[in-house]
């Protein structure tokens, strides 16, 4: 869209792209490529998480580097530096950030996002989104985050599906951060929110290695949150976010649990895997027991409903087996209380009805700022 009717806004201007493997067009074509045939100045690179080709292990730090193909340097913003220094932006007139979001809270190129937006208020540079389809709908889901605990992987006060785009979070990050940055969204045409990432027509690129599937995307707002406890998410696996497993898990038990729940839209069945190293750092060439998720109804389907269910049930059955990292499950959660509501022994139902009222008071409050129409 910037280069069919916008292009006026980037012609003769010295320009940063924050990007990586997911700035592709329609027939998959690079957005350095793009950009550098309609003559705009690409003067330096930026990455988020996973770095500009996006194959770096979660969390792991990324180094600056240079570009093989262009020559241009490639700066990183994790790993050290998660915004862009003066001397990083000197001589760029304008920053362009094109970066597929994953739908959930917890990803981090939202954090990116709000590091430039900040560092180009700082340098009086504007920033412009060049906008991209949420892959997972519309559909808003989970808690809301605790203001008190925001990170990297909750920046603001959303659920942990919040149905936004990256464009949208961007213009509701400076009125709720009040960042004084020049920012302009160039919306993605067509999209609308009832539309997941393959009725687009758009080629499906993985935003990270371990959300190699749209599958994976759908229970990712979910299943993310047992990387705060002692089992395995399937990092290291063929599939990432469609499983979880312990050595210890008692698949039969919980299934039949699970079974009995009549979660809406997904199915269960045991299985066994062997996280290769690194994977995620738990039970590294190790099989485990463990249960894959399969979706079976998109529009009925809650992942955060699904996994604060598996998470109760194991809270129930092995209580001694399911350990947390509180400081991360919390950060995940968005604020303690979550945790203390499972541990309390509370049921999904009550701790999901509890969440409407900040529910509506998001959707409230994110209004002004959406792009697209619900249909």
């Amino acid at each position: 869209m910037l280069l069919t009717d916008s292009l006026y806004l980037v012609r003769g201007a010295r320009v940063g792209l924050v990007t990586n493997q997911s700035g592709v067009d329609s027939r998959g074509v690079g957005d350095v490529e793009r950009l550098r045939s309609a003559g705009v100045r690409l003067i330096a690179l930026f990455s988020p998480e996973h770095g500009f080709r996006g194959t770096a292990d979660p969390g792991a730090a990324v180094t600056s580097s240079t570009d093989s193909a262009t020559g241009l340097p490639i700066y990183s913003l994790y790993g050290g530096t998660p915004a862009p220094t003066a001397q990083m932006l000197r001589g760029i007139e304008m920053l362009l950030v094109d970066l597929q979001d994953a739908g959930a809270r917890y990803y981090t190129y939202l954090y990116t996002t709000v590091g430039v937006m900040r560092a180009a208020a700082s340098a009086g540079i504007p920033v412009m989104v060049l906008d991209r389809p949420a892959p997972i709908g519309g559909a808003v889901q989970g808690d809301v985050l605790d203001p008190d605990y925001a990170s990297p992987v909750g920046v603001l006060a959303v659920p942990m599906r919040h149905g936004m785009t990256l464009g949208e979070l961007s213009l509701l990050a400076r009125a709720d951060l009040r960042i004084p940055v020049r920012l302009r969204v160039i919306p993605a045409a067509g999209w609308t929110r009832r539309l997941a990432w393959d009725d687009t027509g758009l080629p499906f690129i993985p935003p990270s290695p371990n959300l190699r599937t749209l599958e994976s995307l759908f229970h990712y707002p979910g299943l993310c949150l047992f990387e705060g406890t002692s089992l395995s998410v399937g990092r290291g696996t063929e599939a990432p976010f469609e499983q979880i497993g312990a050595p210890w898990l008692d698949t039969t038990s919980v299934l039949a649990r699970l079974e009995a729940a009549r979660l809406p839209g997904v199915r269960f069945r045991a299985v066994s895997f062997t996280p290769v190293s690194p994977g995620d750092g738990k039970f590294a060439d190790t099989t485990v027991n463990g249960i894959r998720l399969l979706l079976t109804d998109r529009s009925s389907y809650d992942p955060t409903r699904t996994a604060i269910t598996i998470l109760s049930i194991l809270e129930t059955l092995q209580p001694l087996d399911l350990r947390w990292n509180e400081a991360h499950f919390d950060r995940l959660a968005g604020g303690p209380s979550l945790r203390l509501a499972l541990l309390a022994g509370a049921a999904p139902e009550a701790i999901v009805a509890g969440w409407s009222g900040p529910l509506e008071t998001f959707l409230r409050r994110r209004a002004p700022f959406l792009l697209y129409p619900d249909r």
